[in-house]
């Protein structure tokens, strides 16, 4: 299912700065969550594996079942919405894993994914901001994988902000894990975008920086119209916010209220001013 993966020069610097101990593996498939007995096989390249599981009274009853799966006992690597490049926790070190399809994805945009799993791996979140963080795998103190683990006991909090039990055709639980996963995804870009930027100083970093601004670009055509979108019914407040939340990761204007999601206070807060913008943002909607 996995062999290592060599590293063109660039992306195995950005390694050896931030996470040099981590190995770098090509899955044989892609995947969404990787199957127990399958993951167990990592333990062939790294030092010890570490699965991790969570509270059951985290969830809401009628959390989505991939996620109350990933909760459990049974050794869960990956999650539905996973990008090309993955990486996990549950290893000691952290692991990177590349997806099949990377084959398809353009090399420096794939050099990019790479560099930012080392990146991330490497960062160090303020105290505090991660709310389940006494429930992570012994040994992982840093960003964790998931946003379970981020937003801990929080999540319902988070359930309750957006889901109105007197509307059972509103929100449901599904765009309650597509809200928690981008608000995580823009948390995690508030944690290490600096890093990019300053890749625009170095030769040595310039096609990895030059892929993120490209990313970045990609998304400007669309922000300033969200909030019209929204109100409009064209689109959800749940794909909104997974747009905005993309465009946090790169600086990018945001419109309110997303604009409040780009501050010190979130990247060194964390899930609970997460939790605290969901109730403010969703009680408003509410009143429209």
């Amino acid at each position: 299912m996995f062999a290592s993966r060599d590293l063109p020069a660039d992306v195995a610097a950005v390694r050896e700065a931030h996470a040099p101990e981590v190995p770098v593996l090509d899955a044989e498939a892609d995947f969404e969550t990787v199957p127990p007995a399958v993951a167990e096989d990592l333990g062939l390249f790294v030092d010890r594996l570490r699965p991790a599981s969570y509270p059951a009274d985290w969830l809401p009853d009628d959390a989505p079942e991939t996620l109350r799966s990933y909760a459990g006992p049974e050794f869960t690597v990956g999650m539905p919405g996973g990008g090309t490049v993955v990486w996990t926790d549950q290893t000691a070190p952290e692991t990177v894993l590349v997806k099949r399809r990377a084959e398809t994805t353009p090399d420096d945009f794939l050099a990019f994914l790479l560099a930012e799993a080392f990146v991330e791996v490497g960062a160090d979140p303020p105290t505090g901001a991660v709310a389940g963080a006494a429930a992570m795998p012994e040994g992982a103190t840093g960003i964790p994988e998931h946003f379970l683990p981020f937003f801990g006991e929080r999540y319902a909090d988070l359930d309750a902000a957006i889901r109105d039990p007197e509307d059972p055709a509103g929100y449901g639980p599904t765009d309650v894990y597509q809200v928690a996963n981008a608000l995580f995804d823009a948390w995690v870009g508030l944690q290490t975008r600096e890093t990019f930027e300053q890749w625009a100083d170095d030769p040595e970093r310039e096609r990895l920086h030059d892929a993120w601004v490209d990313a970045g670009d990609r998304l400007t055509d669309r922000l300033e119209e969200l909030p019209g979108l929204v109100a409009r019914g064209e689109t959800d407040f749940a794909n909104a916010t997974e747009y905005a939340c993309s465009a946090v990761r790169h600086g990018l204007d945001l419109p309110a209220p997303f604009a409040a999601l780009d501050t010190t206070a979130f990247r060194d807060r964390g899930a609970p001013y997460a939790v605290k913008w969901a109730e403010k943002t969703f009680d408003a909607l509410a009143d429209a």
